[in-house]
């Protein structure tokens, strides 16, 4: 790509610290801008406050869940133990003497039978039931854990928060005051080109220039503009992205 697109452009050597210092800054007081906003905002703070509310929530269904297989546990326990008190007492009857017509022994027979069963059938639910208690026994503890650290972050945001403010509006100010001091020794020109730049490019006017390659578009430029870039002694641009780019 020929160099004539920037004959017009302000001629100046540029001081490799002080472009590079600048971008620096600009990037350091973005950062520090975007994290007080966020302060500011509370985002933080709500979403820390939202995700202790999904994890109580968590553990609250856990705890519910754990209660209601303990109620039907008691229920199946009850309803075994009403039963085995049944076989007990027809066995009684059945061997007791009390009976002698054979049709009745006969059915008594049957329906000992029949409770077996039943009591075998809620024997095995009932083991069920306990191993589903178990199960959701052992979700309540990571639950637990989970409210305990939300809350502590709650806590540490709501502890923080205002001291990180002070801390940022700080930072703040001694970014803008740095960057201010060498504002006076770069062409008002290349300045503006770079913060028309840094506009159009996601904040990034400037770069180096390492082993021909730029360092805000990574791309690797010709042998023949590079040699072209440092023959100029005008701003010299990206031929890809047309930042302005510092040669070391």
């Amino acid at each position: 790509m020929a160099m004539t697109e920037d004959a017009a452009e302000p001629q100046s050597d540029l001081p490799r610290d002080r472009l590079l210092r600048l971008q620096d800054f600009d990037l350091s007081i973005d950062r520090l801008d975007a994290r007080l906003r966020d302060l500011r905002s509370g985002d933080d703070l709500r979403r820390a406050r939202a995700e202790l509310a999904d994890a109580q929530a968590r553990l609250s269904d856990a705890k519910l869940s754990v209660d209601e297989v303990e109620r039907e546990q008691r229920r199946l326990e009850h309803d075994v133990d009403s039963i085995q008190r049944k076989i007990e007492a027809e066995e009684r009857r059945l061997f007791d003497g009390s009976v002698a017509n054979a049709r009745e022994l006969q059915s008594i027979r049957a329906e000992v039978d029949n409770l077996r069963r039943r009591r075998s059938r809620m024997e095995d639910e009932l083991i069920e039931r306990m191993e589903q208690r178990e199960e959701l026994e052992g979700r309540v503890g990571p639950a637990e854990a989970a409210v305990a650290e939300a809350a502590a972050r709650v806590a540490e945001l709501e502890e923080t928060s205002a001291r990180d403010v002070v801390d940022i509006e700080r930072a703040l100010a001694e970014r803008s005051t740095e960057r201010a001091s060498i504002l006076p020794e770069i062409d008002p020109e290349v300045i503006d080109l770079y913060e028309d730049l840094r506009r159009q490019k996601k904040v990034i006017g400037a770069a180096a220039l390492i082993d021909g390659v730029c360092q805000a578009c990574h791309q690797k430029l010709s042998a023949v503009y590079v040699s072209k870039l440092r023959a100029s002694t005008g701003i010299r641009r990206c031929e890809y992205c047309r930042r302005i780019l510092v040669l070391g």
